[in-house]
């Protein structure tokens, strides 16, 4: 296994408080979700790309729907984090820059997986139903409120309806196929104008 995959896996074990056994196997379950679906996809297709028995990876999880939980929790980990930093700064236009820049880092080195997995109809049902993913929401809604721009409005909807086209339109930008051939730089310096735009974020 060489450096860049030793990192990874380390990552995402470190997002949901995996094992290292645990993480390659969800990073091989992520692969496959971005190229089938999470619906799509078998536990015997993530041994197969393992290279190893379903027996294996039974051990490691007992169903693909621990597997998506598995997933679907290191993303928002990686977005809570996000949020720690940007709520530890000392203004709120400058919070708001670190929030709205940290979500365009994650989108863009995750483009290939992880934004297809957060559009996929499994996942945004359990993020629906999921109270800790409310709360990150809720929290990421206050901070990018009160702006001049879709944010400039004194009700909570506004907050929300904001909150929820800029998520939107960065997830779905990543993996657009007008994009496809954009370096990560390019795309980053593009989102980050795009979405300082949009909710009237300084910097």
């Amino acid at each position: 296994m060489g450096p860049a995959r030793q990192a990874i896996d380390a990552s995402t074990a470190a997002a949901a408080d995996l094992s290292a056994a645990q993480a390659r196997v969800v990073d091989a379950a992520l692969d496959l979700f971005a190229k089938h679906g999470v619906g799509g996809t078998s536990l015997q297709m993530i041994a197969r790309a393992l290279g190893v028995t379903k027996a294996a990876v039974y051990h490691q999880f007992r169903t693909k729907d621990e597997i998506v939980l598995a997933a679907a929790e290191g993303e928002l980990t990686r977005l809570q984090e996000v949020l720690d930093r940007a709520e530890a700064e000392t203004t709120r236009a400058q919070a708001r820059h670190v929030l709205v820049s940290g979500i365009v880092d994650l989108a863009v080195d995750r483009r290939r997986t992880s934004s297809v997995i957060l559009n996929d109809p499994v996942i945004r049902q359990f993020f629906a139903d999921h109270d800790r993913f409310r709360r990150v929401m809720g929290r990421m809604t206050s901070l990018l409120g009160g702006g001049s721009g879709l944010t400039g409005g004194t009700r909570a909807s506004d907050g929300r309806v904001a909150t929820a086209v800029f998520v939107a339109a960065v997830s779905g930008a990543v993996m657009h196929p007008l994009v496809a051939g954009l370096d990560d730089d390019t795309m980053r310096a593009q989102l980050r104008l795009m979405a300082h735009k949009l909710l009237d974020v300084e910097g």
